[in-house]
């Protein structure tokens, strides 16, 4: 598959309805650790990968560099199983809760937002 040309999507189209995406027809997705709250990362979710998910319980993604779908995990091992799935109150982010199997940063950190923390009052 190339450039941002994306598969249609057997989405329930009650659900699609309810979506606003971005220009390139993207959701952001923010993984969550179900039992302890904790939040691991940031994906980005199409009709196709959102279906995807809700019907597999893992979390697949649309990649924005490569242009394909991945799954959490097939690579690494370090599989997002889907507790579940929530729309913001404007429909335009997605919360998936999930249960996390080892790192969900790609750098090999438990999460993407521990490295990174900007100063306050500054």
């Amino acid at each position: 598959m190339t450039g941002n040309a994306r598969p249609a999507s057997a989405l329930d189209p009650a659900i699609a309805a309810r979506l606003k995406r971005s220009a390139d027809g993207l959701v952001p997705a923010i993984a969550q650790q179900y039992d302890t709250g904790e939040v691991l990362m940031l994906g980005w979710m199409d009709d196709e990968a959102l279906h995807r998910t809700l019907t597999t319980g893992r979390c697949t993604y649309w990649s924005r560099s490569r242009s394909e779908y991945w799954v959490k995990g097939d690579t690494s091992g370090h599989v997002q199983l889907v507790k579940s799935v929530a729309l913001d109150c404007d429909a335009d982010t997605l919360l998936v809760k999930v249960d996390q199997t080892g790192p969900a940063c790609h750098t090999g950190t438990r999460t993407c937002f521990d490295s990174d923390q900007l100063p306050l009052g500054q």
